[in-house]
């Protein structure tokens, strides 16, 4: 007589299911100050990984190709970050003359409100000159918190090239322990896989970065036409912040729009910006994006849009940039094992459902 199965509750193992998630966020919320400057760090050294490669085929030690890789990174970072704080903290110079436009359009507003609904607010009295300066002042001077916030803390910033260094020297370790844990699969064909998915995200970072230089060089071209001062700086801040889908683009913009509100005299340069803002997207939405990124990370609009959301509330800023890689990551591992096939195909599109659809389903 055969022994009986034991079948798991269908409850229990949606109780399961709940608990591991409930432990994941709260792992990923307490180590975020750790976790963040890993990611950052392995993506750094995923992107640098070719450079190394071809480094180490030219008889150069792992070691010196990592740290040449290391500096490199650092001078293209530390390039764009001082450009940043330079532009941001010279725009104290522009606003000079913005209590004195907010002062007129408050006298208009109060006179529209006065002669159409007969209410006086008295909005010119109130506006203080002085406040508004040291308000945008403060403000001005804190891009290098906002960039700290983005990371996690001074010590983020520290870690990161760190985590890229090590992760660099170390590469072919975490190689070797993908074989050891998927011991059942074929080691050549694992290897495989993991290299195609290291390409799948260099090949993502480096076409993110493609869309980014020809948007930059739109939004510089469109905002120097306009008329729009540090048309450079917007035009840059604006391409970089489209690597965060649906809200990067639109935080981009707005910039712009309210700078070109306070310091500029007429209504024409805000609208002139949102309607080219139009135009830019249409084509980055419908020609750029599909052509250069095209289909690398291969994940559904809603799983896009949940782990924005997601990333976003545990993570913030870094969440945002770092979800979309992550999750393409998650699905080509998730796709390595037939127990997991499944939620790769929760996170994958509509077409690539067919790979896991057994044929007998398929036949009527």
């Amino acid at each position: 007589m055969k022994p009986t199965a034991f079948i798991i509750p269908a409850y229990l193992k949606a109780l399961t299911v709940m608990l591991f998630i409930i432990a994941l966020v709260f792992f990923l919320i307490v180590g975020k100050s750790l976790l963040v400057p890993l990611f950052m760090g392995g993506f750094f050294a995923i992107l640098f990984t070719p450079l190394s490669n071809y480094l180490e085929k030219h008889k150069v030690p792992r070691t010196i190709s990592c740290i040449i890789s290391l500096l490199l990174m650092g001078v293209i970072v530390a390039g764009l970050i001082s450009f940043i704080i330079g532009n941001v903290v010279s725009f104290t110079k522009d606003f000079s003359n913005v209590s004195n436009r907010l002062i007129v359009m408050a006298g208009e507003f109060d006179a529209w409100l006065n002669s159409t609904f007969g209410i006086k607010e008295n909005l010119q009295e109130k506006i203080d000159s002085k406040a508004i300066l040291e308000y945008l002042n403060k403000n001005s001077q804190s891009i290098t918190s906002f960039a700290l916030n983005a990371i996690g803390s001074l010590t983020g910033l520290i870690l990161i090239p760190v985590f890229m260094f090590f992760l660099l020297l170390y590469r072919d370790h975490l190689t070797k322990m993908m074989v050891m844990i998927y011991r059942d699969k074929d080691p050549s064909l694992v290897k495989m896989r993991i290299t195609s998915l290291r390409k799948l995200i260099q090949n993502y970072i480096v076409g993110v970065g493609k869309v980014m230089v020809i948007l930059a060089i739109l939004n510089i071209t469109a905002y120097s036409i306009i008329g729009v001062k540090h048309a450079v700086f917007f035009g840059l801040i604006g391409a970089i912040l489209n690597i965060i889908p649906y809200v990067g683009p639109l935080i981009g913009v707005t910039l712009p729009v309210i700078y070109s509100f306070l310091t500029m005299d007429s209504i024409l340069y805000p609208i002139l910006i949102l309607g080219v803002y139009q135009i830019i997207q249409m084509l980055e939405g419908n020609f750029l994006t599909p052509k250069i990124v095209g289909g690398n990370v291969n994940l559904n609009a809603f799983i896009t849009f949940l782990g924005l959301l997601i990333g976003a509330s545990i993570w913030g800023i870094a969440g945002m940039i770092l979800v979309i890689p992550t999750l393409a990551i998650l699905r080509e591992i998730f796709d390595l094992s037939e127990h997991t096939k499944p939620f790769a195909l929760l996170l994958g599109e509509e077409k690539d459902s067919k790979k896991y659809i057994p044929e007998d389903e398929n036949t009527e």
